[in-house]
């Protein structure tokens, strides 16, 4: 196919998640022989933080406003198979309608944030979609599966909605020979959703273990975050040394924004990042989740300090060794950037034939 991606970033993974999840998308539509181009809007704060200034797969575009996308890429545009608008670009709502007015293929969107985009729509907030541009998208892929996709379609009118769902790079994810510094580790940006369950699962636990090592690393956290004597703080991580950290940990914990929380069905990439390390996980509790790994063999749920502590202290080697193969073996098969390529065209060809596939749509796992 020739498919045409405008995306939020791909030059620069700086202060969002979509970066990564396009490169790793894009290098396996590529490599399956389909031709892509990537559209981004230049914008001063990537533009001076770009870590991928020149992807080398298919090619990457920068545009200036919305005159300059359509003075240089109309012919793109309209002759493409597959034309994808993601979550979160710049005046989202022209590129969608200029999309849809301009593709002759299969005008789809990319909701990398589902949950964020539906309260928005809830509260008359159209920053980068609006409810009449849902129907012309003849795919809605999304960030999140389970119930939502019935909402978007029966309640916003999308003709299909499908789950594509974050995934992972296992030529930069994988089990490394590292010694263990931290029994629990914690990557996220600061969040105030996300703070309350923070500090209870690991805080909490960290001032009842006062021999544990614990460490949270992100950006953002505000000063008045008590944090106890054995968490140690990183401020920024770049995405090159993510692996390395979590092969450092004995246990790393996974916690979930409150609005993917109450839509349930929505992994995050950290999850799939360290299980494809081999590194055991604890997480919070959400619906959705044992669609993605086996709790009890393939990651632990926590809703207490507790159950942190008893996984930290109480879980075998040999246990906790297993665990973290099972979780990796888990994402290898189903959770890669490659299996994400698979299902894109699977879509395609599902759209291009105007009918469903009769496959329960949380659950449309494409494998190798």
């Amino acid at each position: 196919m020739r498919i045409v991606i405008l995306g939020l970033s791909i030059t620069s993974s700086w202060g969002n998640g979509h970066a990564t999840t396009f490169r790793g998308l894009v290098r396996e539509l590529v490599r399956r022989g389909h031709d892509v181009l990537f559209l981004e809007r230049d914008v001063p704060w990537y533009a001076s933080n770009r870590d991928m200034p020149r992807p080398p797969w298919g090619r990457t575009e920068l545009y200036a406003d919305l005159a300059d996308l359509r003075a240089r890429f109309t012919d793109d545009v309209r002759d493409a198979d597959l034309v994808i608008v993601g979550s979160y670009v710049p005046q989202g709502v022209e590129v969608g309608r200029w999309v849809q007015a301009t593709a002759r293929g299969i005008p789809a969107f990319y909701d990398i944030d589902t949950p964020v985009t539906l309260a928005k729509l809830s509260r008359g907030d159209f920053e980068y979609l609006s409810p009449d541009l849902i129907p012309g998208y003849r795919l809605y892929l999304s960030f999140t599966g389970g119930p939502t996709l019935r909402k978007i379609e029966r309640e916003l009118g999308s003709p299909a909605a499908r789950p594509l769902y974050c995934s992972v790079d296992p030529e930069l994810y994988e089990p490394r020979n590292c010694v263990a510094k931290w029994d629990l580790g914690y990557l996220g940006t600061y969040s105030a959703d996300r703070q309350p369950t923070l500090e209870r699962l690991m805080l909490e636990a960290a001032r009842e273990w006062d021999a544990g090592r614990f460490v949270v690393a992100g950006p953002q956290y505000p000063e008045e975050v008590r944090w106890p004597a054995n968490v140690r703080r990183v401020e920024h991580l770049p995405p090159p040394e993510h692996a390395g950290f979590y092969c450092a940990q004995l246990f790393t914990l996974n916690v979930t924004r409150a609005d993917m929380v109450l839509a349930g069905y929505s992994p995050s990439v950290r999850l799939f990042e360290a299980a494809a390390c081999g590194v055991p996980i604890i997480s919070d509790v959400w619906n959705g989740l044992e669609s993605v790994f086996v709790p009890g063999e393939e990651i632990l749920l926590a809703r207490t300090e507790k159950d942190t502590l008893g996984y930290l202290r109480d879980m075998t080697e040999a246990d906790r060794r297993a665990l973290g193969a099972k979780a990796r073996a888990r994402v290898l098969a189903e959770h890669t950037a490659a299996h994400r390529a698979l299902a894109v065209e699977e879509y395609a060809r599902e759209a291009s034939r105007g009918a469903a596939s009769g496959t329960p749509l949380d659950r449309v796992i494409v494998k190798r």
